[in-house]
């Protein structure tokens, strides 16, 4: 059986989960989402929790315990506590503004990049002086979040010589030599 679909989803105050047959519906402080949910599974309470059931050990059944699971567990924490992703700006000259969810990045290229970020997630732009910028993104739906984030990120990957690019803040990066190291 799925490790991760037999633990518990621990819901804390403040949110409430809803079967709408093929959707479970989240609501919590910070907002509401929906999640898509095989009509297969069940959703069960138990203790003030929830447990999500299969109806086979059938092979698709199997593969899709854990991942309904997390992905009601990633709403629950969504709702309730929110999701924040940092991404640095590493280079001379990189700089990030926002004006009106719109990310104006400057990253050495000939032009600026404007990038429209969805209105579910709150951007901002730190610019402290003597340090990278930072880009920070807030919301409630992780993957989206994790999709804008991956985006932004495209834009300029790390090259590992330098280390300049964009990355998460904390990201280690495998750096490599140089030409006159290999003498």
């Amino acid at each position: 059986m799925s490790r991760i679909g037999r633990k518990p989803i621990s819901i804390p105050e403040g949110v409430t989960l809803t079967n709408k047959g093929d959707a479970i519906v989240v609501k919590g402080p910070k907002g509401e989402l929906t999640q898509p949910f095989d009509p297969d599974f069940k959703l069960v309470e138990q203790d003030g929790a929830y447990i999500v059931e299969r109806p086979t050990e059938q092979k698709r059944h199997k593969a899709m315990h854990g991942l309904l699971r997390s992905l009601i567990n990633n709403a629950v924490v969504g709702v309730s506590e929110g999701y924040k992703v940092e991404l640095e700006l590493v280079g001379v000259g990189y700089r990030a503004n926002v004006q009106n969810n719109v990310l104006e990045l400057t990253l050495g290229y000939s032009h600026n990049i404007f990038l429209q970020v969805p209105q579910e997630i709150k951007v901002s732009a730190d610019n402290p002086k003597g340090k990278s910028p930072l880009v920070i993104l807030e919301g409630i739906d992780k993957q989206l979040i994790g999709d804008v984030a991956a985006k932004i990120r495209s834009l300029r990957k790390v090259e590992p010589y330098k280390g300049k690019g964009i990355r998460f803040v904390g990201e280690q990066i495998r750096r490599k030599a140089g030409k006159t190291a290999a003498k």
